[in-house]
């Protein structure tokens, strides 16, 4: 976590040297305000660099519950930081409570924080599975995320309708081949 300010005048005059560089006139009527528009563009885009996404897991409620809780279907939008390309899709987050819940749309804020930096899909997967470890004390976490990467879409290879899918199992989701079906059935269904 970050607490420096965006430095929106830097990334300004980079987009400048970009346009210039691809051969464009950053001074023409149409290009004038985009390093601006840009900037503001990556301050939005990077936010969870400035956030701590442990304060959404903080109010917990004592429930005696202790069977899989799944959000499902939680839509991000992220950066890859090998091309500053974006990449977007569905997390899926269950837990095995130990004694304690979180309030579900804590789960979709948690998930928000994290996909606004630059990063791996991989790592994204990893880093709300432990946090949620970390965090809500629970008997085990399962994370699986699916992803369209425009680095593969768009540009490269260009195989549009690929998706990339990472999963982070902790605790009684990776220990347990029954409970790791369970939460992969109740995610997925039993497609073969």
């Amino acid at each position: 976590m970050s607490s420096q300010p965006v430095d929106l005048a830097t990334i300004e005059e980079a987009v400048r040297t970009i346009l210039r560089a691809v051969g464009e006139d950053p001074d023409r009527e149409g290009l004038r305000e985009t390093p601006a528009r840009v900037a503001r563009m990556y301050a939005e885009l990077f936010k969870g660099l400035r956030a701590d996404p442990r304060r959404h897991l903080k109010k917990v409620f004592t429930e005696r519950y202790d069977e899989v809780v799944l959000v499902k279907d939680i839509s991000f939008e992220s950066t890859c930081e090998h091309h500053l390309m974006p990449f977007m899709g569905k997390a899926h987050i269950a837990y095995l409570p130990g004694g304690k819940v979180v309030g579900l749309s804590k789960l979709a804020r948690v998930v928000e924080d994290i996909a606004r930096r630059p990063q791996v899909q991989e790592r994204m997967t990893e880093t709300i599975a432990d946090l949620l470890v970390e965090e809500l004390q629970v008997r085990g976490v399962a994370v699986v995320v699916e992803a369209i990467h425009t680095c593969m879409t768009v540009r490269g290879v260009r195989k549009p309708g690929s998706v990339c899918v990472t999963s982070a199992m902790r605790g009684a989701f990776r220990n347990n081949p029954s409970t790791r079906a369970e939460v992969m059935t109740l995610i997925f269904g039993n497609h073969k």
